[in-house]
């Protein structure tokens, strides 16, 4: 194979996001974003190297219409599809089950197999798969790779994907814990530990990604032991729109005493709660602003925010036995001091703690927050999901015996 760019697409149900990654040298060629696909207002934004960016509007009827008007924006700027530069095209994936536990070369049982998990997944592999579909008929020749969010936590021991039911009747239905981010969490635990010069095999990381979803994981060794999400996304942590945990016969009283129906429940826990339930807002800036501004709501939503962070952190404390380091990702990860530092206060008992100035410097780079003295590393780490999907992407069909 003489290619070394790679196209990488995560297609959701109403968007494409997309890379053109250069892997000789990590360089990205173009970036780009197709959103509201379905409607009359659609958006195309893309953004060569160097700048530049290129805007429109207009419908865009579906997906097979938005990944040729990327391919033509491409095309424009000499990177078309049809560049013997192209050596595969990669493909976010939400939810591969116990199957997929590594990147993989789509074929016609890997597609059946990612539209049989339709069920666990119905709001993401769909859209995954319209993608991979579409990729396939625009170039039938090029290796397509599925890469899936849930395949870095399938390391995870049986007493941890495992719930507490009847073992017959949660085989049956594939009830199990998988977790998703898993490409973040990949990514940023092998980033802290080159932060902190050591080989990721020798060290211990939680993994805090957090965005408007949200999830921590325990990484032990660079193989992930726990993470926060289960047979959904909507376990673990307080999100902006999700609950997190709860106690699961809230749904039964909400069916029984409220007269919700299974709809009703489903919409409340994903798109109703989290901190839009709890204060109307799920913008951590905003909610920040208004905690400032002596908003009691915003600062209860802040505070129970806070609190499910601080259980997890200290959980998987136990669960890993030795912690090097704690890192943060994602938006408000990244982002957000005060989350950074609330959600360590007090924790000194844990080897953690944050330098108010080094927390406070905003960048681009991975950088340590915690005093030079501290036992544990407290870091920051901008997640690259793209860059994980074509890494994983490009190794995968570099191995020439994996194509045959």
């Amino acid at each position: 194979m003489n290619g070394t760019r790679v196209l990488v697409l995560n297609s959701g149900s109403s968007s494409v996001k997309y890379q053109l990654i250069d892997m000789h040298g990590g360089d990205r060629l173009a970036v780009g974003l197709v959103e509201r696909i379905g409607e009359e207002t659609s958006r195309l934004k893309h953004t060569p190297a160097g700048g530049g960016s290129r805007e429109w509007s207009g419908p865009v009827a579906d997906h097979d219409a938005a990944l040729k008007a990327v391919a033509a924006e491409l095309a424009g700027d000499g990177l078309g599809l049809d560049s013997p530069e192209l050596a595969a095209i990669g493909h976010r994936v939400v939810h591969g089950g116990r199957r997929f536990t590594e990147p993989t070369v789509v074929d016609d049982a890997v597609l059946a197999e990612i539209e049989r998990l339709i069920p666990v997944a119905p709001l993401h592999n769909p859209a995954n798969l319209t993608g991979i579909r579409t990729a396939q008929q625009l170039r039938p020749d090029l290796p397509q790779v599925a890469v899936f969010d849930t395949a870095f936590h399938t390391t995870m021991p049986e007493s941890a994907a495992r719930y507490a039911i009847d073992v017959e009747t949660a085989d049956a239905h594939r009830v199990r814990r998988y977790g998703f981010h898993g490409t973040s969490h990949a990514y940023v635990s092998r980033e802290t530990a080159r932060l902190l010069g050591r080989a990721p095999e020798d060290v211990n990381v939680i993994v805090l990604h957090l965005g408007n979803g949200a999830s921590a994981s325990a990484v032990r060794g660079g193989r992930c032991v726990d993470t926060s999400m289960g047979l959904t996304p909507l376990e673990g942590l307080v999100m902006g729109t999700r609950s997190g945990d709860m106690d699961p016969a809230v749904i039964f009283h909400l069916m029984r005493v409220g007269e919700m129906s299974a709809d009703e429940i489903d919409t409340l826990l994903n798109k109703r709660s989290g901190l839009i339930g709890l204060c109307g807002d799920n913008d951590m800036r905003e909610i920040r602003r208004r905690v400032d501004a002596g908003d009691e709501r915003a600062r209860l939503a802040f505070d129970i925010y806070i609190h499910r962070l601080r259980k997890y952190i200290g959980a998987y404390s136990a669960v890993l036995g030795r912690v090097d380091a704690v890192a943060f990702t994602a938006g408000v990860g990244e982002n957000s001091a005060p989350v950074r530092e609330a959600a360590v206060a007090g924790l000194e008992g844990f080897g953690l703690a944050v330098d108010g100035e080094l927390n406070a410097v905003r960048g681009d780079g991975a950088r340590l927050i915690s005093p030079a003295h501290a036992r544990v590393a407290v870091a920051v780490v901008p997640t690259d999901e793209e860059m994980e999907i074509a890494t994983q992407t490009y190794a995968l069909v570099n191995d020439s015996g994996n194509l045959t």
